[in-house]
């Protein structure tokens, strides 16, 4: 079946096309969502999210990219989208514990899931560092990185998903990587 008459089934609400769509694509988008939101519990739902997502917006779609391009933008703004809504309300928690109405903090790493297929790294505690770091990027660096580095996708597929140029996500790159320099840099400075 071509993806174009995948995309109309979809489009038409069938059944089987839905199956199909999960059962290829659950893992890419859990995987693209565990890149920004590393912690298993929170990227599964994320990824759920993603797909209630691409059910209502799937008559949308005009076919101007790949289908699997189309969901990974998708993933990435859900976990854009989670990651605001998480520091909102972590703002909230310390602007109440200022005012005397303090929220109890979980103390518990938030980074759970050091087994991304992106990052093979023998000590957990080096992921959780570099995970970090990569979230002090501001956030077009961040997107850049993550689905280059972490994800292992190509400039030309970072800039489709990213609807940037080419040479906006090498620019970008560049920027992340002198800025996660100084970052590491920094932390490693300050732990010794």
């Amino acid at each position: 079946m071509s993806e174009a008459s995948f995309i109309a089934d979809l489009q038409e609400g069938k059944r089987a096309a839905y199956s199909r769509l999960l059962d290829e694509y659950q893992q890419q988008v859990f995987h693209a969502c565990l890149s920004f939101v590393p912690n298993k519990e929170d990227a599964e739902d994320v990824a759920q999210e993603v797909f209630v997502e691409v059910f209502k917006s799937i008559h949308k779609f005009k076919g101007n990219s790949k289908l699997s391009t189309w969901m990974y933008r998708i993933s990435v703004n859900k976990s854009l989208e989670f990651i605001r809504k998480k520091n909102t309300k972590k703002r909230f928690a310390f602007m109440q514990s200022i005012f005397g109405n303090e929220i109890p903090v979980d103390k518990t790493s938030y980074f759970t899931e050091m087994n991304h297929p992106g990052i093979v790294l023998e000590n957990k505690e080096k992921s959780e560092t570099i995970f970090k770091a990569i979230h002090q990027l501001p956030e077009a660096q961040r997107i850049v990185f993550t689905l280059h580095k972490v994800d292992g996708l190509s400039y030309k597929e970072v800039a489709e998903i990213t609807e940037k140029s080419i040479s906006s996500v090498e620019s970008l790159l560049f920027r992340a990587k002198k800025n996660l320099q100084q970052i590491l840099a920094n932390f490693y400075k300050n732990s010794t």
